[in-house]
């Protein structure tokens, strides 16, 4: 019998001329998912160019497309590694040629990718409402974990924070520094972390910043985040936190006082947080400064790749979602 997976042709890296025929796609598929789960009211918009342009050059090779017989795309996965940390998405496979085994070829790409750069974390998120998502990954060796709630507040023009650093705001050579400074910090905390690539990239797109929490001379915190709407079209109404590292539950707070005093200076009226669900402390410290939930996605590690154990308080935020 005729399989559509047969006269699928192998991957090619994206490029940015590919963004519009993969926004279809993007929209198309998710919304046929959230369809699927009964969201009939909801239509996915395409992303922001320029936030595909952050995704495909983070994840490099990692960022893949299929083509079918005609040429048309039918596949996509983004395999992303920051140091040893490595997540795949967005990853959509188009509504007509589901269920033929084509989402199966294109996870799998992307996990020899990811193993063949030796990290030491895999993962992906998905909707936990999404039974067959959930049962589609653990087929392929994946493990629920916790959830990641994503909160949000609205912010005050007169937020006050501890003094800090915005590497934005820094000369080329104290900026190289201060990353360097967060690089060593962080794997200290995980080793073989690094985030460097995702700060630089920030920068040179304009999508955002990155603001760093000194005590006594050492990086104790940092929060790369961008203000750049999501969707395609739509203006400036929030800031999202990306990755975050705090050295303790009193360093996480001065790290969120820093962001919200960076919206506020920008004009920004939302702070978005994409939290873990394992650093319970942190979450409480949202709760307590009125931020509400908003969202959930469930984090899945490939089972012998996990997310790594921090010290007693320490906070690692890390959105595997672009």
């Amino acid at each position: 019998m005729w399989r559509p997976e047969d006269r699928v042709r192998e991957p090619e890296q994206i490029e940015e001329r590919d963004v519009p025929a993969l926004n279809r796609m993007f929209t198309d598929a998710f919304t046929d998912r959230y369809q699927r789960d009964g969201m009939v009211g909801i239509r996915v918009p395409p992303l922001n160019p320029a936030v595909w342009s952050y995704a495909i050059r983070l994840a490099g090779p990692g960022a893949m497309l299929w083509r079918d017989e005609h040429g048309e795309v039918v596949a996509f996965n983004l395999a992303h590694h920051s140091g040893a940390e490595g997540w795949m998405g967005p990853l959509a496979v188009r509504p007509d040629r589901q269920g033929a085994g084509l989402g199966r070829m294109i996870v799998e790409t992307a996990i020899s990718r990811l193993r063949a750069a030796r990290v030491t974390t895999l993962g992906l998120e998905t909707m936990p409402r999404t039974i067959e998502n959930i049962g589609f990954y653990s087929r392929l060796g994946f493990v629920p974990g916790a959830l990641t709630v994503t909160l949000g507040r609205e912010v005050s023009q007169r937020t006050s924070a501890q003094r800090s650093v915005l590497l934005g705001e820094l000369e080329p050579a104290n900026r190289t520094a201060v990353m360097a400074a967060c690089r060593e910090r962080l794997a200290r905390a995980a080793p073989g972390y690094d985030f460097a690539r995702e700060m630089t990239l920030t920068q040179e797109l304009e999508l955002g910043d990155t603001v760093v929490i000194e005590r006594g001379g050492a990086v104790e915190g940092f929060a790369l985040w961008h203000s750049a709407p999501l969707a395609e079209g739509r203006g400036i109404d929030e800031v999202r936190l990306l990755k975050v590292y705090a050295s303790g539950p009193a360093v996480f707070l001065d790290v969120i006082r820093a962001v919200e005093r960076c919206a506020a200076t920008l004009r920004i009226r939302r702070v978005a947080v994409r939290l873990q669900g394992r650093f319970l402390h942190a979450y409480e410290v949202l709760i307590a400064r009125g931020y509400d939930v908003r969202w959930t996605d469930l984090r899945m590690t490939l089972g012998e790749l996990p997310e790594p154990r921090l010290g007693e308080g320490e906070v690692l935020l890390s959105n595997w979602e672009i």
